[in-house]
């Protein structure tokens, strides 16, 4: 089917249900950022291959809402369907809404839609005099020929070498919370919770390593998981019971019954859940999933496995890059080929599980665009005098990596080198950073920004996110952003990466990992600061540098960082890489 004649299957659908516009958005059931295939409902209807966004289909007109990531993107991939792209802006959907008849019906799928979200959309739709009206069957779903099947991979166990504490310890936590909140239990429908209290994995999606399921955690610190039978190859521990799936709402019901209180996180809690709970009768206590924080919060076990996992990355990183010096240089090495190749030297760790995300493999413009992705079979060709970006990162059983390196084959341009050099010191600002207890990321993120803004630039992306422990690459819900206020705490572990990006000319952006380290008082100081410790040890490219825009201390910085990257990763690269990683974290020669 091309594009037009999926917009018109699905409005069809829609007009068989009385239903003037239907909001259609990236996230699934789980309102996971990584969706199966089967999930894939907004690509299908529009094409947009983004992992974040939200459509709003109408008889005649139709809206996709993608933020300052996914513009260009998002304007190659729906050009020609007619359909208006907008920015995440309540404002801006509003004027879109005036521009249906008044009194319209909107609808949306309240199992793909959280209860924050949905609450948004009343708000905004009733404002604009319509009506929305949560349908439970997806028409998306309807209108799509041949959809694949939803994954039923088998999970297996996540054993305590790995995760630091059993599950049983997890659930105990848990149950102290919902004591605290005078709850019966609580609904944990985000699968990285579910995989982190039961210290269980999967693969139902690319790249992480969960199993798209639901569970619920009582009290007396028992649980309950909702899952086929014919998934689970290896006994589950007695505190954790199972259910199929078809009892979940059965389940939800009783819980009302019973005069039960519940609690639920408005974020990632599905709408109809809510309803369903509502309806029951259930007393609903609306709190962030008790799951959260304690997830992100790495314990000693996480944080060692963390920094093992980035070294032994770190070192298949370098050998990629010591190869990328050799053969970019021929002008035959495509974007496709490039990424590929990363991937062996990861694999020849024989320790990785898969890849933390699709790799990030772009050359000259296309490096402009912050999430781009090569496309057919080879993608661009990397050419001499241009910036080759690489963005990427690995699964392993004991750490999650993230890491970029933008490059320059051949010979960079006075403005390249500037513009690179002021990312670098945003980098090494946040790196170097020391701050009070109650910190939190949005009061960090101008160190990151502070040197491009002095010269006129910044960047339309937050500086870093959270990573998980052999979980999602992308864990709330801390974040170094402008949209950054949750506190920083120890043993968190976030990206730092700053960028830069000229359009349609090349794209900057250099990232390793931090981990948050207790507070420690310096001397003369009068109260103790967190400060982070770097994880990630790979070469930053220094014929992007220009050293008259680096401080004394900037220098010291970047060369005791790479005495250490030699350090850490020198006697694990390859005997062909050795000489070439001693040249790159050489020191700089300049010291004033």
């Amino acid at each position: 089917m091309t594009q037009a004649e999926k917009l018109e299957a699905l409005r069809n659908i829609m007009r068989a249900h009385k239903i003037d516009g239907l909001f259609v958005p990236r996230t699934d059931e789980f309102q996971g950022e990584y969706v199966p295939a089967s999930a894939e409902r907004l690509f299908w209807a529009t094409g947009f291959s983004g992992s974040w966004g939200t459509a709003l289909i109408g008889q005649t007109r139709a809206a996709l809402i993608v933020d300052g990531r996914y513009t260009v993107q998002a304007a190659k991939e729906t050009k020609g369907t007619g359909i208006n792209l907008l920015p995440p802006d309540n404002d801006k959907l509003a004027v879109f809404l005036a521009r249906f008849k008044k009194g319209s019906i909107l609808a949306f799928d309240p199992w793909v839609t959280s209860v924050a979200e949905a609450r948004r959309l009343h708000k905004l739709v009733a404002e604009a005099g319509h009506k929305l009206i949560a349908n439970r069957q997806n028409l998306v779903d309807a209108a799509w020929p041949n959809r694949p099947a939803p994954p039923a991979e088998p999970i297996y166990n996540h054993p305590k070498k790995f995760a630091g504490f059993d599950a049983k310890h997890k659930l105990a936590l848990i149950a102290e919370t919902l004591k605290n909140k005078n709850c019966n239990c609580v609904f944990l429908t985000d699968p990285h919770s579910v995989a982190w209290a039961l210290n269980i994995r999967g693969s139902d999606v690319s790249h992480t390593p969960i199993a798209l399921l639901r569970a619920m955690v009582f009290k007396n610190a028992t649980a309950r998981l909702f899952i086929e039978k014919s998934r689970v190859l290896r006994p589950i521990a007695g505190h954790i019971t199972l259910e199929h799936p078809d009892q979940f709402e059965t389940s939800l019901r009783q819980l009302g019954q019973k005069k039960q209180t519940v609690m639920i996180d408005a974020g990632v809690c599905p709408e109809a859940v809510r309803a369903i709970l509502a309806k029951a009768k259930a007393t609903i206590i609306e709190h962030q999933d008790p799951c959260v924080l304690p997830r992100a919060r790495k314990n000693l076990t996480e944080q060692n496995g963390a920094r093992k996992a980035q070294i032994r990355d770190g070192a298949a990183l370098a050998n990629y890059l010591a190869w990328l010096d050799e053969h970019a240089r021929t002008g035959s090495l495509t974007e496709i080929a490039a990424q590929a190749k990363l991937e062996v030297f990861r694999r020849a760790t024989g320790q990785l599980e898969d890849l933390s995300f699709g790799s990030i493999s772009a050359s000259g413009p296309n490096a402009a665009l912050p999430h781009y992705h090569a496309i057919g079979k080879t993608g661009r060709t990397l050419k001499r005098n241009e910036i080759y970006l690489i963005d990427s990162g690995g699964q392993y059983r004991d750490g999650t990596t993230d890491v970029t390196r933008t490059i320059i084959i051949g010979e960079a341009t006075a403005a390249m080198k500037s513009h690179n050099t002021l990312v670098l010191k945003g980098m090494i600002a946040v790196s170097s950073a020391r701050f009070p207890a109650g910190t939190t990321g949005i009061q960090l993120d101008a160190l990151a920004r502070a040197a491009l803004w002095q010269h006129g630039f910044d960047f339309d992306h937050g500086t870093g996110h959270g990573v998980g422990s052999y979980l999602s690459v992308h864990e709330g819900p801390a974040r170094i952003s402008k949209a950054g206020h949750v506190v920083l705490e120890p043993g968190m572990i976030l990206s730092n990466e700053p960028g830069y990006y000229l359009k349609g000319k090349y794209g900057i952006r250099i990232e390793n990992l931090l981990l948050v380290k207790p507070p420690e008082k310096r001397k003369g100081g009068d109260r103790a600061m967190l400060s982070f410790e770097t994880l990630t040890f790979a070469p930053i490219d220094k014929h992007l540098i220009d050293e008259e825009l680096l401080t004394k201390a900037e220098i010291h910085w970047l060369d005791s960082y790479h005495a250490e990257v030699h350090h850490k990763i020198g006697a694990l690269v390859n005997d062909d890489t050795r000489p070439w990683l001693a040249a790159a974290c050489a020191s700089f020669t300049r010291r004033s």
